[in-house]
């Protein structure tokens, strides 16, 4: 009866109910309870008056554990849903409120070991909203949830590594939070061995874990190594593990293990990998040196994604550790023909404009880009640009032609007003004050890194409470992509209609007025010529009006603003502009010689807005 939303049903639904939830049967009981939060979502006062809200929570010390999962399950989601509707302005009622103190605490550490799998993740679900009062409340959760990591379900093992992660703030042990910490690496691991669909998921949670505490699996990174038939998704999510799990007693597996993958068929996989030696190289100082060597084998291969990724890799490394590892440039230099990638090629650029006074043949190598400026990217333009302009800061005797050559090409044939300004900028840098130029061209840049988190500190704890939900999935807070309603499209649907109506009456009342002001003309059938010409010889007086020298043009729109009570558009100050039918004599842009015309009055300016039909 609660899965029938009528309201003639409602009525009926209270005696029942009432009674299921005090039966002797604790399956009837635990059914009464999702019934409350049905009923409530039905109509939120009838369950509140009728006390099924109060009963629910006296349910909470229920001596069935079905029951207690149930009621807390209700609890909830009505829970959830007052405070929704009081986010949407309406005042929430405390009844609706599921308060977890001390005691509703003893009694769900309680029940938590005898709930099934369903029950236990409502349960710990719950226990993450509960604030504890000092230390050692917190460290008497972690300790009654800690068993839950044996559990065979994921679900409920990723609740309970989100009850330790938030109750885990507030313990200052450190002996403590280690050891919760290496109780909770086995489980993770576990989860990692699933399907590909939950092992995705486990692995998108473990991501999320590791920004927080990049202790927990630091010795666990062989689980994460990708195997020949996992899908590409999950050797995605292993790949970023890697990285952030590397340190300097890892490092050489993971760079062999990365180098096997470059190897591989999947080029968006293949691109990744090399991607990750780079970050290696960028996160671990001591372990440069060997990315750079694994890198130059990979360029050895003259596999062309491989090498234009390695490019780009390359440039990174260089913005990281400057004057180093230059003998790498000539190599990088050899492989200038292969690259078809805008990416791979604005890197190389970048390459010999940062090294142009250690390149003997630089000016060589940016006219084969100067020649085609033109025809190439947006990035490779604005790369080139800048390259050519640091070759002529550092030698500006043998690059004198080639600055001038890229700066009137970009000015003058390149259609991205991005290159256009940055040349604009340049030249008139070079052209008064060349030292300035330099000072702003050739300036020193701090070395990049590698951000530890993808998200805000405040977001990433946000999702550390959201873990095992699609929030902690996406690694976004969920209301960026769920709505105020229950797909996100209820309040969208509301408007529409409304804007529907608010367009129908204001046509409406436009005929209504229309048709009030011109009743007496449309009824009219006299041959009276003194009165005013109507209809079509109105038109007809209207443009031969017109065709006099000494009278403005009359336009309809005059006609048409003059229903609604508004002056001429082209002939009262402070009226709108009027588009003209045709270039304006010479004369009219000095002393208006041209006489206004008599306004007409209201009724026989409609007569014609309907003679034009």
């Amino acid at each position: 009866m609660g899965c029938l939303r009528a309201e003639k049903i409602i009525d009926y639904l209270c005696d029942p109910l009432s009674k299921c939830l005090k039966d002797e049967n604790p399956y009837v009981r635990k059914t009464a309870a999702v019934c409350v939060a049905k009923l409530y979502d039905l109509k939120p006062e009838l369950a509140l008056d009728n006390g099924f809200v109060e009963q629910l929570q006296e349910m909470v010390a229920d001596s069935n554990p079905m029951v207690v999962a149930n009621a807390v399950t209700a609890l909830t989601d009505i829970h959830d849903m007052a405070t929704n509707s009081a986010k949407e302005g309406t005042a929430p009622d405390s009844r609706a409120q599921f308060v977890i103190n001390a005691a509703v605490l003893t009694k769900l550490l309680i029940a938590l070991n005898e709930c099934s799998e369903w029950g236990r993740v409502a349960v710990l679900s719950a226990l993450s909203r509960y604030t504890a009062q000092d230390e050692k409340e917190s460290e008497h959760i972690c300790e009654r949830v800690v068993p839950q990591f044996q559990h065979a379900n994921g679900s409920v093992v990723l609740a309970a590594v989100k009850v330790i992660m938030i109750h885990m703030r507030n313990v200052q042990r450190e002996d403590l939070v280690k050891q919760l910490v290496r109780k909770m690496a086995p489980p993770l691991v576990t989860l990692v061995s699933s399907e590909p669909e939950v092992q995705w998921v486990a692995l998108r949670n473990i991501n999320l874990l590791l920004q927080k505490r990049s202790d927990i699996l630091q010795n666990e990174m062989r689980v994460f190594f990708c195997k020949y038939n996992d899908p590409s998704y999950v050797k995605i999510e292993k790949l970023d593990i890697m990285v952030r799990l590397a340190g300097e007693k890892n490092v050489d597996a993971l760079l062999s293990e990365l180098k096997e993958y470059a190897s591989e068929v999947d080029v968006d996989f293949v691109k990744r990998a090399v991607k990750a030696i780079g970050q290696c190289a960028i996160r671990i100082d001591s372990s440069a040196e060997r990315c750079v060597h694994v890198l130059l084998d990979l360029i050895s291969t003259r596999v062309s994604y491989v090498v234009q990724e390695a490019v780009v890799v390359m440039k990174d490394i260089f913005r990281k550790y400057p004057d180093s590892y230059e003998g790498v440039i000539p190599i990088l230099c050899a492989s200038l023909d292969s690259l078809d990638d805008p990416e791979a090629k604005a890197s190389l650029i970048w390459i010999i404009g940062e090294y142009a006074d250690k390149i003997d043949n630089a000016d060589e190598l940016l006219a084969i880009f100067v020649q085609s400026f033109s025809e190439e990217a947006y990035q490779v333009q604005l790369q080139t640009l800048t390259a050519v302009v640091k070759l002529f800061l550092k030698k500006p005797d043998s690059a004198q032609g080639i600055v001038q050559q890229v700066l009137e090409k970009a000015t003058k044939d390149c259609d991205s007003p991005d290159v256009r300004d940055r040349a604009y900028i340049y030249w008139r840098l070079l052209s008064t004050d060349p030292a300035a130029a330099k000072a702003v061209v050739l300036a020193m840049r701090p070395p990049i890194s590698l951000p530890r988190t993808t998200v805000s500190p405040a977001v990433l704890e946000e999702l550390l409470g959201e873990i095992g939900s699609l929030a902690s999935v996406y690694h976004k807070p969920a209301e960026t992509f769920i709505g105020r309603g229950r797909i996100g499209a209820e309040e969208t649907m509301q408007k529409r209609p409304t804007d529907v109506d608010d367009d129908a009456s204001r046509q409406k009342a436009l005929q209504t007025l229309v048709a009030g002001q011109q009743s007496e003309n449309l009824l009219d059938f006299g041959d009276d010529s003194a009165e005013a010409p109507t209809g079509l010889a109105a038109t007809t007086n209207t443009l031969s009006a017109t065709a006099t020298p000494t009278t403005t043009l009359s336009n309809p729109l005059d006609d048409l603003v003059s229903i609604f009570g508004t002056t001429n558009l082209g002939g009262a100050a402070g009226g709108m502009p009027m588009l003209s039918t045709g270039p304006p004599p010479l004369a009219s842009f000095g002393t208006p010689s041209v006489q206004q015309q008599p306004k007409q009055p209201l009724a026989s300016q409609s007569e014609d807005l309907l003679g034009l039909f």
